[in-house]
């Protein structure tokens, strides 16, 4: 099986390009830890804000769009108190693509351990909530949140619409909440959002036209991921895109959102939801995992993605192989080397438009 690390690109060739080929317009979309994770690879590439543009910077516009979905902790607690949408997933966006030895940055990760009001809360979410009773607008009071802290790029909730998940299960059960979803133990056939087809803003639709590389995942698949495309027009929009549209796999099943599931399964579910394809290319890991990794996932269930290529070939979808784990306690997608494939695609993409 080749593994695909490098396209070729070097220096040279890179600064050859015309100017809109240089740099590029990227969109993220997703949530959840997988989401925060890609960011960070991505944001060493994007001019901070007040400096100088330098030629290495290979981004020159990166947004991400986020699930609101989240009813559980801290997140669900603001979201039920203050009537607004959570947090949780959006302030750690926003710290991805700060610098995060910042103590302002700290301080807004910082979750606190005592006091009967404030324990288990983020100073961040906490922040976040006060804005937007300030503002009367949580797109705005994410947008000042992050002017404050520098962010390299926008961050956008998938809708301003408050919405809840509504799954139907293999079951035949109907199960309300993303909590109570991931808790139940039979597996998701259909998701669905209650409003259906909530709006999203313009700007969301405005930047994955104009995006050069899109990128859906990583992220849990259901409430990360195709939560974001059951947005009215999101999927429309990303069929007609003109940028590179890349699928960024996962690398363990999840308990109850993908379990048994391979990797052109994964497609396979979010083409059952988005009605139409909306991939070009898909990243997917393929090196081998310790013992002790093996192991430690397996006792809870849970397994590596199978990379089924010929099968996801047969969608129309490339498939770019190579080693993208990093591995810990737990398993995480190296951010660094994960951007850096993303950006050189992205930029072969443009350079063969």
């Amino acid at each position: 099986m080749p593994e695909v690390i490098s396209l070729g690109l070097d220096p040279c060739s890179e600064r050859s390009l015309s100017a809109s080929a240089k740099s590029l317009r990227v969109v993220a979309i997703g949530g959840g830890t997988g989401l925060s994770t890609l960011l960070r690879g991505l944001r060493r590439h994007v001019t901070a804000p007040g400096q100088t543009v330098a030629p290495e910077n290979r981004i020159s516009h990166l947004a991400a769009v986020v699930t609101v979905t989240d009813d559980g902790g801290s997140s669900g607690e603001l979201r039920r108190g203050f009537n607004m949408l959570p947090p949780g997933d959006l302030r750690n966006c926003m710290v991805a693509l700060s610098e995060e030895e910042d103590l302002l940055v700290q301080l807004f990760s910082h979750r606190f351990r005592a006091g009967d009001a404030l324990q288990g809360h983020s100073l961040g979410n906490l922040f976040l909530a006060a804005l937007t009773e300030l503002t009367g607008d949580f797109a705005h009071a994410i947008q000042l949140a992050s002017k404050i802290l520098a962010t390299r790029g926008n961050i956008y909730p998938a809708t301003t619409v408050n919405t809840r998940l509504v799954a139907l299960m293999d079951d035949g059960s109907q199960v309300r909440g993303e909590t109570n979803i991931s808790a139940d133990p039979h597996r998701i056939v259909e998701l669905m959002l209650d409003p259906p087809s909530p709006a999203p803003l313009p700007e969301t639709l405005e930047a994955i036209e104009q995006a050069d590389l899109i990128t859906v995942g990583p992220g849990s698949l259901y409430t990360s991921l195709i939560t974001n495309l059951l947005v009215q027009d999101m999927p429309a929009t990303l069929a007609r895109a003109k940028g590179l549209r890349v699928f960024v796999c996962n690398l363990m099943t999840e308990a109850n959102e993908s379990l048994g599931l391979s990797a052109s399964e994964h497609i396979e579910r979010i083409y059952d939801h988005t009605r139409e394809p909306i991939f070009d290319c898909a990243l997917v890991h393929t090196a081998p995992f310790s013992a002790d990794t093996l192991a430690r996932y397996a006792a809870e269930g849970a397994s590596p993605i199978e990379a089924d290529i010929e099968r996801m070939e047969a969608l129309g979808v490339r498939v770019i192989t190579g080693n993208f784990a990093s591995e810990g306690s737990v398993v995480r997608h190296a951010t660094d080397h994960v951007a850096d494939t993303l950006l050189t695609l992205g930029l072969e993409a443009c350079r063969n438009r």
